[in-house]
């Protein structure tokens, strides 16, 4: 019978940093050397200025997050990482469907998934339309599907998780104890 920490689960990882020249190099190769594989990942400013937050999608047992966190903290421009489960964070990814124009003029079955999906239309060209869909991957690869299945699929991208942490933000606690820290020394 499996341990629970044995069993391997999806993870979303933050990363805090300054904006360092080839940091996420390191931290990509800190995933590298265990042979993980990144789901997704998405590099952006945070909510403070001059923090930049990397968010990293894994799927592996407890243990081994815990690990990779350790082993990203000891990065020299990593402030701090965090690892969170689904439950503990609110995440949507969008994704970009470019549709064969051709398609909506044949019927209304086009039209009807857009709306049945929640879908936005961003664009309209002779040739193709684009759609917008933002959700969660299972959300976005439905219309995808929908889509292929008419045959109107020219293109499709989709973006990393993009997540907010349900629990108060660890790392505001985590600078004001340095500040604590470097004014008791002083």
């Amino acid at each position: 019978m499996a341990i629970a920490s044995d069993i391997k689960q999806e993870y979303t990882i933050t990363i805090f940093s300054e904006n360092t020249v080839g940091l996420l190099s390191r931290v990509v190769g800190v995933f590298t050397k265990r042979h993980i594989n990144i789901e997704s990942i998405v590099a952006s400013e945070s909510s403070m200025k001059g923090i930049y937050k990397y968010t990293i999608v894994v799927c592996v047992d407890e243990i081994l997050v815990r690990k990779l966190i350790s082993q990203l903290d000891k990065q020299v421009d990593v402030l701090k990482a965090f690892h969170y489960r689904r439950d503990e964070i609110v995440y949507q990814e969008i994704a970009l469907y470019k549709v064969v124009a051709e398609k909506f003029k044949e019927g209304s079955s086009i039209e009807q998934l857009i709306r049945k999906h929640n879908a936005r239309l961003l664009s309209v060209e002779p040739e193709f339309f684009v759609l917008e869909k933002t959700g969660h991957k299972e959300e976005t690869e439905a219309l995808l599907n929908d889509l292929k299945a008419e045959g109107a699929v020219f293109e499709f991208v989709r973006s990393g998780r993009v997540a907010i942490i349900k629990p108060m933000e660890r790392l505001n606690t985590y600078l004001e104890s340095l500040k604590d820290i470097t004014v008791s020394m002083d």
